[in-house]
């Protein structure tokens, strides 16, 4: 099978040198976006398939719908209004606006170095096609940013369209303009201080924990928003999180009530029915989900059958956790690494690893909510007071399971956390921000990706390695010419 890097070299050979970065942006934006979806249609297809094995009226049906349904996805990709096309612009762009901008700026007497020509040659046009390519992808119109509405009841209803779909590619880039710009002052700051003999272990310190700490703060406030404001993550993120998290959802919908107010110990609100519906399902006492007799809620039903024991419970969750994961990424490593026993060695403690790092992740998050429940909160104050339970099972509890889970980033690589830390980061940035927001106010994020684009292409272009992880490297190879 011939893969997009075959592709974009036979490509590249056929092509112009000038035309070159543009078909090696739109095959791998192609790839990027097409690929993920027929793995899943290809998964979807075959469990119906093996759920009706031997059922002959459907077999032909079945056929005529992946076989459209496939059809839809690889057309979908050749929308000049999506992800490929914008690649393709992007690059493409960039790489030509390069020549007549470069061409012109010389022309012009200035003082400029040609050093310094050649830099703002390559941040204008990157700007220029950082501009226009947001505009292609923001210019198709959806369903899930639109609505109607009028001023009066008896009013014709007006759609309105929002903006915002396009909100998470612009603080990716920006997440990795502002990774440059940090990173090349503090490349600075240490060859200065190593040659005056002033790089200290403090300055060890903050290198080896910057990529951690980011990971962990934004998955902190990934978990805080999957937990309490759902609809301020991607409708997949809140879908896969819950699948790893493995949680009763009454027992989320409890602790949320908690925070509204709506469940108060001690007191009757109405909210019993929740839990003791809980109860009735795990043959424990119906007393325990009262909130009006029970204060608080026994961990032991965070734990969800496995005893009273924290700890325990702990023990069995990273179990679970590791075997779930040891099924998503060891068919996903054998296949890019297994060639012959010493990959697929390798390929065993790669997933191993990872699966161990997800683990470890959902443990430290249960862990830390029965830490703040049980085994130190309640002891940091009045443990019989009811205000106290009200406030740790109100957010502290989450908090603490928010804070500790993404420290598990030390179960990986170390050449792998920069990578995390970066994918994590732009998304936990988007919690802060709304989905949609008014269309008159869209020119702020595209000068924002504009902006974004050209110091990383800038840098791309100049020095490949200031751009950290994989992106670097794709950049890089997409933009020779």
């Amino acid at each position: 099978m011939t893969s997009p890097r075959q592709i974009q070299d036979k490509l590249g050979k056929a092509a112009p040198p000038i035309l070159r970065p543009v078909l090696r942006a739109y095959v791998l934006g192609y790839a990027s976006a097409v690929a993920p979806r027929v793995l899943t249609l290809i998964l979807q297809y075959g469990a119906r398939w093996r759920k009706g094995r031997g059922l002959e009226r459907e077999a032909q049906p079945q056929r005529d719908s992946f076989a459209a349904s496939l059809r839809h996805v690889l057309c979908s990709g050749l929308d000049p209004q999506r992800f490929p096309a914008f690649c393709a612009a992007l690059v493409g762009g960039t790489t030509l606006l390069d020549i007549l901008i470069g061409r012109l700026i010389n022309r012009l007497r200035t003082k400029l170095s040609a050093v310094a020509r050649r830099r703002l040659s390559i941040w204008i046009s990157s700007f220029i096609a950082g501009w226009l390519s947001l505009r292609l992808l923001q210019s198709k119109k959806t369903k899930a940013y639109a609505a109607e509405t009028s001023a009066n009841e008896n009013d014709k209803q007006k759609p309105i369209q929002y903006a915002g779909r396009t909100l998470d590619l612009t603080l990716f880039a920006a997440t990795r303009a502002v990774d440059v710009v940090i990173g090349e002052l503090w490349s600075q700051r240490r060859q200065r201080r190593v040659a005056a003999g002033r790089w200290s272990w403090l300055d060890s310190f903050i290198s080896n924990m910057a990529d951690p700490s980011i990971f962990a703060a934004s998955c902190a406030l990934i978990m805080w928003a999957w937990f309490y404001a759902p609809s301020g993550l991607p409708q997949s993120y809140n879908k896969w999180i819950s699948s790893a998290a493995a949680v009763d959802p009454r027992l989320i919908e409890a602790l949320r009530r908690c925070r509204k107010g709506e469940l108060r110990y001690g007191e009757e609100t109405g909210q019993a029915p929740l839990l003791q519906a809980m109860c009735e399902d795990y043959k424990w006492p119906l007393e325990w989900g009262d909130p009006a007799r029970t204060v608080p809620f026994p961990c032991e039903m965070v734990h969800m059958g496995c005893g009273p024991s924290c700890e325990y419970h702990a023990l069995s969750r990273f179990v679970r956790s590791f075997k779930w994961s040891m099924a998503t990424y060891l068919p996903l490593n054998i296949l890019a690494r297994s060639k012959n026993l010493t990959g697929f060695r390798r390929a065993l403690v790669s997933a191993a690893r990872s699966s161990s790092f997800l683990a470890t992740f959902i443990t430290l998050f249960y862990y830390g909510v029965c830490l703040a429940r049980t085994r130190a909160g309640p002891h940091l104050g009045n443990k019989h007071d009811v205000t106290t339970r009200q406030t740790i099972d109100a957010g502290v509890c989450v908090g603490c399971g928010c804070f500790m889970c993404g420290w598990s980033i030390f179960f990986e690589a170390a050449s792998r956390r920069k990578d995390m830390a970066l994918f994590v980061a732009p998304r936990a940035l988007a919690t802060l921000l709304p989905r949609r927001y008014p269309l008159e106010k869209q020119w702020r994020e595209t000068l924002v990706f504009a902006f974004s684009t050209a110091v990383v292409f800038t840098c791309v272009r100049e020095n490949r390695s200031r751009v950290r992880g994989v992106l670097g490297s794709v950049l890089g190879s997409v933009l020779e010419t």
